[in-house]
């Protein structure tokens, strides 16, 4: 229902019911319209052919055959729902559900339902017909009443992808420029990502800054989904000018090039979480305020709120999770090249996070807290080599690995592909499924 502009909170309520009671009108009225009329007079019996007594005959038989009528009911999963609340709300049939998890693929399917997901059922007088659920962005599932009973299948939903061209100039910020240029956020912030390393864009940014991304778009049945991925980028910034490929490897883990084969990022994050300020900094004598005396402070500390991620600044395993001492609940990753960084004061951790797993950058591990000797939510964080405490905020982080020998002919022909896209008016939409 469109939402009537300038009406109040409590004008729209009322037209939303006013709305409602209509509908609940208009169905009673068909009810009413297609309620069973009286046979005729067995006096004046209505010639049958054989044909349609058989036919007669055979919809007796078989009663769980789709027919015309049925309602379509559109649900939107809220918080901590579950198919059997679901079906109680609705006053579906319960024997039906347990119809549908006996089959196989779907009770999984089916049981890990999601504040938002959408479901789609078809019904009549409490009896389920058909239900659909998606299951990504490329699958569907969809179940089906038939003559012996539910029938499931996972149908492909295709996407197709456009590769579009957007280039922009900077005026006052990137997420203005990025807008008039026609990027939605995730493909600014993802721009600003592939260029963090080199770019400063919080106070490295300067009037007349240029750049140009290659990005795909996502649609599905004729209608626009999200962007896709940045395939190539170029940023022009106080005159130096940077270019970056989108490459996947036989992993299929994608990671940014410059068009020499060096990685665009660093082995580590500068700052493993989004925070608000630097509540204090590196130093070999300050004062504690809980301690109430002068000692080192050995890494950084990220005022955030509660509960906001943490991410591994590096590929590593876990050493430890646990707590420890004035730490709080802590974790320490192990990076190899005698490197280890350290995270405390987290509220909890990842869920399924233990000690000898393996992390991979940007990966999520814990949540900002105030455990341990904290006055306030933030992230204590070390970075050490060697055993040596090192500043986060001033060490020379290493690069990440450049592009590997054996696939650099393989590279250097789509890096020059994709670059080539970035000259205005060559980019072409294309698509493929």
């Amino acid at each position: 229902m469109r939402r009537a502009a300038g009406a109040s909170p409590h004008r729209q309520r009322l037209l939303l019911r006013c709305a409602q009671g209509l509908a609940c009108a208009a169905v009673a009225m068909l009810a009413w319209q297609q309620r069973p009329r009286p046979l005729p007079s067995p006096a004046v019996p209505a010639p049958v052919s054989a044909p349609v007594a058989a036919a007669v005959a055979a919809a007796v038989a078989a009663p769980t055959t789709l027919v015309p009528g049925l309602a379509t009911v559109d649900i939107v999963v809220r918080r901590n729902d579950t198919l059997e609340a679901i079906f109680r709300r609705l006053e579906v049939r319960l024997s039906d559900l347990a119809d549908l998890r006996a089959l196989a693929g779907v009770r999984h399917a089916l049981d890990r339902l999601m504040p938002g997901d959408a479901l789609r059922l078809k019904l009549r007088d409490g009896a389920l017909y058909a239900l659909e659920r998606d299951l990504s962005l490329t699958e569907r599932l969809r179940v089906t009443r038939g003559p012996a009973g539910f029938d499931s299948e996972v149908v492909p939903r295709p996407l197709e992808r456009r590769v579009l061209l957007a280039q922009g100039t900077i005026t006052r910020s990137l997420f203005e420029a990025g807008d008039a240029a026609g990027l939605q956020d995730a493909s600014i912030l993802q721009l600003a990502h592939i260029f963090g390393w080199d770019i400063d864009f919080v106070q490295g940014l300067r009037a007349g800054d240029r750049f140009a991304v290659s990005y795909e778009q996502l649609w599905q049945d004729g209608r626009f989904l999200q962007d896709g991925a940045i395939l190539a980028a170029s940023f022009s910034n106080q005159g130096r000018e940077l270019r970056a490929v989108r490459f996947t490897g036989p992993d299929g883990r994608a990671s940014y090039f410059s068009p020499d084969g060096h990685s665009m990022q660093r082995a580590f994050l500068r700052a493993p979480l989004e925070f608000r300020r630097v509540s204090s900094g590196f130093s070999t004598a300050r004062w504690h305020p809980i301690l109430e005396r002068m000692r080192a402070h050995e890494g950084t500390d990220y005022a955030a709120p509660a509960g906001t991620p943490v991410y591994a600044a590096g590929d590593g395993r876990v050493r430890l999770r646990g707590v420890q001492g004035g730490y709080g609940n802590v974790i320490r990753l192990e990076h190899g090249g005698g490197i280890e960084t350290v995270y405390g004061h987290l509220s909890r951790f990842a869920a399924g996070l233990r000690a000898g797993q393996d992390v991979r950058q940007g990966e999520t591990i814990g949540y900002v807290g105030q455990t341990g000797l904290a006055t306030g939510p933030h992230l204590h964080y070390e970075y050490r080599v060697a055993g040596r405490y090192q500043d986060p905020q001033h060490v020379h982080l290493p690069d990440a690995r450049p592009i590997d020998a054996a696939l650099r002919t393989a590279f250097e022909a789509q890096a020059a592909r994709e670059l080539a896209g970035l000259a205005p008016g060559a980019a072409t939409a294309r698509s493929a499924l």
